[in-house]
């Protein structure tokens, strides 16, 4: 029997979330610490309009967590390229690394277009820039970026305030923005959920909702995410959708698995993922054993390793967990005869999406939020869901492998040494996808029977994050990243 769980959001505000808003393009290493304010930073410059000319300066508040491990995780250069109006899709490495090296030698274009003058970093805070305006807060040390770890907002830990300001010191415009996990922005004085006036056909706020709407109407769980799919955007801009996520994960793993080197961020931690591909091929081609397990390990830190370096990736849900759900759905293919591979990688997509959307309705992807539990425990309870449906089971063995993968990550803390998305975050993606593959063989020796809920694991898992220690949710303040000494 399930047990009725504590909704985290109220149903009246609960909005759609669409696969689409799970899985996007960005950069890395961090969706939260980059893509996020990335996005509010652009978000930011649009509003200025024609106001923009009058800045004379800007000023950028981090708060909590993204004050904590900002720089590790890039949030800097982010901002920077937010600023001078680069877009999360389309924006790259050397975009960022181009404005950071701009800002440095004094200049940042805002919007792209509007030159305003920028001093060096702040000596206390390396690998961030500031630029020069009459910041009460920083007017010491002449900067506009300061780091506030300890001030926390209390809508979310990932917080930052931007401010513009004319050549007198006058506002023109400040807004406070939440990167809330896996690149989602809100902004404060937004209500949480007004831009969901999406109608789709089947609506649901847990598993147990969502498995009797496919019974009542005999459908999959691919299948009414489809259709509530094709009900925002048409099948085919649908299909054509998932077909470009699909094959940016594909990207990233191959472009992890002939990158090799030492990832930046002072760590200097080796990229694995060719050499490990290097000795799989030669086991493939003596046929010695079956390796596809140590593939999957493989093509989960490859994409972790393209993160980690500020590659292109794809949030899934999160960046620090990006590495599970490519991982599991080519290993998917790579075992498993379908007919249609194109139409199996959508729909798998489809179906961890559906978890996806459960989970951050009902508790949080945020590692600054839950912990880790959070990231790899929510992209390793996706790509169960989406494995059971390529090997053809119901939708309860479905559910099943999804609250399995999910109740045996609980506790998992965000405790990132150094404040990088590089240890432990790249060996947990492998062990993430490997969970899931184990989840869902498990699922699938069952009927989907079974006594603890996805909706009861769920619950429990914001109900840990909640309690969890603030020191052991991505601030790089307890765990590994202070027993961990650097030579």
């Amino acid at each position: 029997m399930s047990i009725p769980i504590a909704l985290a959001t109220p149903l009246a505000e609960r909005e759609f979330i669409s696969a689409l808003d799970l899985f996007k393009v960005g950069i890395g290493p961090s969706s939260s610490h980059t893509v996020g304010p990335l996005r509010a930073a652009r978000a930011f410059v649009d509003g200025l309009g024609d106001r923009l000319e009058q800045v004379a300066s800007v000023e950028c508040v981090l708060f909590g967590s993204l004050g904590s491990t900002g720089v590790g995780h890039g949030t800097p250069g982010a901002v920077l390229a937010g600023l001078s109006g680069l877009a999360v899709e389309t924006v790259t490495r050397d975009d960022v690394e181009r404005v950071v090296a701009d800002a440095d030698a004094g200049m940042l274009r805002l919007g792209g277009t509007h030159p305003i003058a920028v001093t060096p970093t702040v000596a206390a805070v390396p690998g961030a820039v500031h630029a020069t305006g009459p910041s009460s807060a920083t007017a010491a040390a002449g900067a506009w970026l300061r780091f506030a770890p300890r001030e926390l907002k209390p809508r979310h830990p990932n917080a930052l305030t931007l401010t513009a300001r004319d050549a007198t010191g006058a506002v023109l415009a400040e807004e406070t923005y939440y990167s809330v996990g896996g690149g989602f922005v809100e902004r404060d004085g937004d209500d949480v959920g007004a831009t969901g006036a999406v109608e789709v056909p089947y609506r649901f706020d847990t598993a147990d909702e969502l498995l009797r709407l496919c019974r009542e109407h005999g459908l999959t769980i691919a299948q009414l995410a489809r259709a509530n799919e094709n009900a925002v955007r048409g099948e085919a801009a649908t299909s054509a959708a998932l077909r470009a996520i699909a094959r940016a994960m594909d990207d990233c793993i191959d472009a992890g698995l002939s990158s090799r080197g030492i990832l930046p961020g002072g760590l200097r931690v080796p990229r694995r993922a060719a050499g490990m591909a290097e000795q799989l091929r030669a086991l493939d081609a003596k046929a010695e054993r079956d390796c596809s397990l140590e593939w999957l390990q493989a093509y989960a830190i490859a994409v972790n390793e393209e993160n980690a370096a500020g590659g292109r990736v794809v949030t899934a849900p999160t960046n620090g967990a990006a590495g599970i759900i490519p991982a599991v759905m080519r290993h998917a293919i790579d075992v498993i005869r379908v007919p249609d591979a194109d139409v199996a990688r959508e729909e798998f997509l489809l179906v961890a999406a559906v978890i996806g959307g459960l989970i951050k309705s009902n508790a949080s992807i945020s590692g600054a939020e839950a912990g880790c539990q959070g990231e790899v425990g929510s992209a390793a309870s996706m790509a169960a869901a989406g494995f059971v449906h390529l090997l053809g089971g119901t939708n309860e063995q479905i559910e099943n492998a999804a609250e399995i993968a999910m109740e045996h990550s609980l506790g998992l803390t965000c405790d990132p040494v150094a404040g990088l998305v590089q240890m432990p975050c790249i060996e947990r993606n492998a062990i993430g996808a490997g969970k899931a593959v184990a989840a869902a063989r498990m699922a699938m020796h069952g009927d989907g029977t079974h006594l603890i809920s996805f909706d009861t694991v769920v619950q429990t898992m914001r109900q840990t994050g909640d309690d969890m220690s603030r020191k052991y949710k991505e601030t790089s303040e307890g765990g590994l990243a202070v027993n961990y000494v650097e030579c």
